[in-house]
């Protein structure tokens, strides 16, 4: 059986200076996951330990390096789909806890739920023995300065922020993520976020939304979104790319057949 992996860093204007950063990023947690592929480990753990390396990368709006919201707080989103049985788990509105992914995967396998988010997710994670660490120890510099700009008044920053033709200092947009196939023939997708530039407080994306930030089915494929999180919801992008795959459709067809629902609803992602 073939195997195969894809990573994502999210969608956005890189600047010139962060351009290798970003792809350096990426390549490690491919070469990470394929790693761990190669040597025969599940679709589930490559997914996990490659979002996990861009969780831990503060060149991507993810774990380490994420979002402020409007309180001055790191709020994450983060989800995971195995394609044999269509287990998932996510977590919405995540704080203090270092790898929001790994919760999700505790969430799918040692809860009855798909979604735990806020104080729940958060007592969750502690109860589950997540690692867990401060806002100040995912807070990155760039972050900082940013919402202290928007906290002045320069609202630019957040009315651009999905704007393709925005500023190129706007920074990283979107999410992180990542398919595999393994050996045994099995799919599995994950996405993790820290959200967009000064959301409100409790604000939840696409990100953890099974069939709109993620999705995975044996049968078909697996997606992991990135973007506009309120476009991306109301399309379903990633069960809608995913169905376009079950119809016969080759992946690049599908994925461009996807994203063209975003024109509905003036949405822009990946």
């Amino acid at each position: 059986m073939p195997i195969a992996l894809a990573v994502h860093g999210g969608a956005w204007n890189i600047p010139d200076e962060a351009v290798q950063p970003s792809q350096d990023g990426v390549r490690r947690a491919r070469e990470g996951g394929w790693r761990r592929l190669a040597e025969g480990g599940s679709a589930l753990d490559v997914v996990e330990h490659a979002v996990r390396l861009l969780e831990d990368d503060p060149a991507f709006d993810a774990g380490r390096g994420s979002r402020l919201n409007d309180q001055g707080m790191v709020e994450m989103d983060a989800s995971i789909m195995a394609g044999a049985g269509l287990e998932a788990g996510a977590v919405g509105a995540i704080r203090d806890v270092r790898h929001p992914v790994s919760v999700a995967r505790q969430v799918m396998e040692r809860s009855p739920h798909v979604m735990l988010v806020g104080d729940g997710a958060r007592d969750f994670a502690l109860a589950a023995g997540a690692e867990t660490c401060r806002t100040l120890d995912l807070l990155v510099g760039r972050e900082r300065e940013r919402y202290l700009r928007v906290r002045s008044g320069e609202r630019e920053l957040v009315e651009r922020e999905f704007d393709p033709e925005g500023l190129p200092e706007e920074g990283p947009l979107g999410t992180v993520g990542a398919v595999a196939l393994d050996r045994a023939g099995h799919l599995a997708a994950a996405t993790s976020t820290g959200g967009t530039q000064n959301k409100a407080a409790g604000r939840v994306g696409d990100t953890p939304i099974i069939g709109a930030g993620t999705y995975a089915d044996d049968r078909f494929g697996a997606a992991s979104a990135t973007g506009w999180g309120e476009g991306i919801l109301r399309v379903l992008l990633t069960k809608s790319a995913v169905d376009r795959l079950a119809a016969g459709a080759e992946p690049e067809l599908a994925a461009r057949s996807a994203l063209e629902g975003l024109d509905r609803v003036r949405g822009k992602g990946g």
